[in-house]
């Protein structure tokens, strides 16, 4: 009798044991099933915030880029400008020196008069998906539709030129990532410049 009392409690022991094998497995389904659905939600999300870093952080560096071309022109006395030049896929920029009193010109440049201050940089090289650009169908950022989308504004010869007294060139520059739009305004009286972000909950430009 104690035998077969022994088998029996062997028995439903693995019974038990396979019972709870069982409901584990179900539950690490359920639970695999669940967080799949919460990654593919949760994925766009971190995605769209990503992008918004980036591009913001790509807008702050152009914004210092042409702060850092102001108090070098201060402290050269001497015009000194960022170059714009149309590439493939965006835009590339360089600073410059004038090296002949009558500003940064593209003539000057091609001679080596005005002589470059900085390597070409490229932005996607440093803020992926990211580029000068304003997206189709949004205002500019005085609030006026365009039709274009050329993210550089600073006149026909993209020339930023930044004077020893302190002025610039005025213009604006719109920089754009896949979902995220932001600008950078410059101030020509004071040189100074302003990080916009455009909030499409808003639908307006606002200052960062």
């Amino acid at each position: 009798m104690p035998a077969v009392s022994t088998r029996h409690a062997a028995v439903a022991s693995g019974r038990a044991a396979a019972g709870c094998a069982g409901f584990t497995l179900v539950e690490m389904l359920i639970t695999l099933s669940v967080a799949t659905t919460v990654v593919a939600i949760a994925m766009p999300i971190v995605s769209e915030g990503l992008d918004s870093q980036r591009t913001a952080a790509a807008a702050r560096y152009v914004s210092g880029r042409v702060m850092n071309s102001r108090l070098d022109a201060i402290k050269r006395s001497a015009d000194v400008a960022l170059r714009f030049v149309p590439d493939v896929p965006d835009y590339t920029f360089t600073s410059y020196l004038d090296g002949n009193g009558n500003g940064v010109r593209s003539a000057d440049i091609r001679t080596g008069t005005d002589r470059p201050l900085t390597t070409s940089e490229h932005l996607p090289d440093n803020f992926k998906d990211v580029r000068f650009g304003l997206m189709p169908g949004l205002p500019d950022a005085d609030g006026l539709r365009t039709d274009s989308t050329d993210g550089v504004r600073i006149g026909i010869a993209r020339i930023l030129t930044m004077s020893p007294n302190g002025t610039a060139t005025s213009g604006t520059l719109y920089i754009r990532g896949r979902h995220a739009q932001y600008a950078v305004r410059v101030f020509g009286v004071t040189g100074r410049t302003r990080v916009l972000q455009y909030d499409t909950g808003q639908r307006k430009w606002i200052s960062r």
